[in-house]
């Protein structure tokens, strides 16, 4: 309930004295450590009132998943990365582990801005030592996305799992099946492309296993 309490507190923008006030109101103290679990859930029935939506929370952490800008863009990473075989476990449990370490926080929902982005340039340096530079580049989302899956071919190639000579369309089809037309309107909206990334990963992992 505290740790509730002050996930609310975050969101919402509450400050110290308005805070107080709130505790005072709905049950008559300062300090929400000095409350029971009743009293709790009045103070945060008041702050749901005040906006407060609570997040459904992550099967493997037990805490709601961090939704900020910073957090959704590190998913993104570490999955990037995961389809890059420098991530063993792509799960939400693994990237709030590591962002917890590099940033000292107990949670990454709690993480500031600044924090973020050091969250966000350590995944990048992770990506360009896998042989991913363009994660560091400012790409929009299509080129980059086609840079990860270029980067993940050029592992497949280093490994004997695909020929050298292939582009994307001819490694696609040679070892997935699949007949790929890079023009279709799906294609613009990195359909094909991320389908692609997790597919070539997918070989990547499995030869390593």
């Amino acid at each position: 309930m505290l740790a509730k309490i002050h996930v609310a507190r975050k969101e919402l923008n509450i400050v110290e004295d308005d805070y107080r006030q709130i505790l005072l109101d709905q049950t008559g103290l300062l300090s929400a450590k000095d409350c029971t679990d009743a009293q709790l859930h009045k103070v945060l029935d008041a702050l749901k009132a005040k906006g407060f939506k609570p997040k459904s929370r992550s099967p493997r952490t037990g805490h709601a998943r961090a939704d900020h800008p910073m957090a959704r863009k590190a998913r993104a990473l570490w999955l990037s990365l995961h389809h890059l075989g420098a991530v063993r476990n792509p799960d939400e449990g693994a990237l709030e582990a590591f962002a917890c370490r590099q940033l000292k926080v107990d949670r990454l929902q709690w993480s500031n801005q600044s924090q973020g982005y050091k969250l966000i340039e350590a995944l990048k340096d992770m990506a360009a030592r896998e042989g991913w530079p363009e994660a560091k580049s400012g790409l929009a989302i299509l080129p980059l996305q086609r840079s990860l899956v270029t980067a993940i071919l050029r592992k497949l190639v280093a490994r004997g799992l695909a020929d050298a000579s292939w582009d994307i369309k001819t490694a696609a089809y040679r070892l997935t099946g699949n007949d790929i037309d890079l023009v279709r309107a799906d294609f613009s909206t990195g359909t094909q492309l991320t389908r692609l990334a997790q597919a070539f990963g997918n070989i990547l992992r499995e030869s390593t296993t």
